[in-house]
């Protein structure tokens, strides 16, 4: 497990950046997508999970999806 991933389940209220999300979903090999045509979130997928998690890129990133953000990579760990 990574130390990012680590610090994202420990203190997901951080004040953690797309970058973040980014570097973390990169280390675990799910696509992050950013904004395309006047939108607002990032699109986050791997093929062997069912569904899509879109984060806002407006800071600070919630919680929330910190926490969704880090499910999805569990998921993903199982798979």
């Amino acid at each position: 497990m990574s130390k990012r991933l680590e610090q994202m389940r420990a203190s997901p209220s951080n004040d953690w950046r797309i970058r973040d999300v980014e570097a973390l979903c990169k280390e675990h090999g799910l696509t992050c997508s950013p904004p395309r045509g006047g939108r607002s979130h990032y699109k986050i997928a791997h093929p062997a999970v069912a569904d899509m998690l879109s984060i806002p890129f407006a800071r600070p990133i919630k919680s929330v999806y910190i926490r969704k953000l880090v499910q999805m990579v569990d998921a993903v760990s199982r798979a």
